[in-house]
């Protein structure tokens, strides 16, 4: 049974018009998109990743790299966005440069707290795989009002971090973004939640894709709405464990 193209996601890479634009013109395509699909490409794109990062990781010489890796993952993101027919070359292209990036911001974390990058890596892909099955399973479903609501606190988060950012030309910031303090920790906690409910938000975007037969070059691009999500949940999860280590 065909769902209504109504959906709402946090994630700026699934926006609910996506498909209906990838559908234009498209009809009568040999290939479409497909769960499996997506699921083999997000594997490849992770290695990409996880390959990547070992760059930055092992050699804190090569640091100037993931500036590099900023920018043109920044590029690669707008383009895949405004042009999701070309992201089988620009999500790869965005994997590797955004894990040039992870494996700098991880060196240093764990250079302050020696283990900690391990543990977000297996708190983030224990939470995707936690929530995959609780999603399969029925235990959480992605009802409209459970959409407005992440919706809604993903949007809230993204407004307080520009407003911090803005901030921080004059010297100053949310004090609850950066302290360990434990309104800091809940306040670190919280988004990581919220981080986490996204990837319902995406699941749930690729299952209908995937239903009304989208093209299949959207494999490529839901993928990329998967690492966008789960960059941001793994980079949170350590900005938590930071706070939590800060504390002993």
């Amino acid at each position: 049974m065909n769902r209504h193209l109504s959906m709402r996601t946090a994630n700026p890479a699934l926006q609910s018009d996506t498909f209906k634009k990838s559908m234009t013109g498209s009809m009568g395509a040999s290939e479409v998109m497909t769960v499996n699909g997506v699921v083999n490409k997000t594997g490849l794109a992770l290695l990409l990743l996880i390959i990547s990062a070992s760059i930055t990781w092992s050699d804190p010489t090569l640091s100037g790299l993931a500036m590099l890796g900023f920018v043109v993952g920044l590029v690669a993101a707008i383009a895949t966005i405004f042009k999701p027919t070309i992201s089988n070359i620009t999500v790869p292209i965005y994997a590797i440069s955004q894990g040039l990036v992870l494996g700098a911001i991880s060196r240093v974390f764990e250079m302050q707290y020696p283990g900690i990058a391990v543990q977000a890596i297996f708190l983030t892909f224990g939470t995707l795989g936690s929530l995959l099955l609780a999603y399969m399973s029925g235990l959480i479903k992605a009802t409209e009002n459970f959409k407005l609501g992440v919706f809604a606190a993903t949007g809230a988060i993204g407004v307080l971090y520009l407003i911090n950012f803005v901030m921080s030309f004059f010297g100053t910031g949310i004090g609850v973004i950066h302290s360990s303090s434990p309104m800091g920790i809940l306040f670190s906690l919280g988004v990581v939640v919220i981080a986490a409910l996204n990837l319902v938000l995406d699941f749930d975007f690729i299952e209908e894709g995937a239903e009304i037969g989208a093209p299949k070059y959207m494999e490529w691009y839901a993928t990329f709405g998967l690492l966008v999500t789960l960059i941001w949940l793994y980079i949170e999860i350590l900005r938590l464990l930071s706070k939590l280590n800060s504390r002993r």
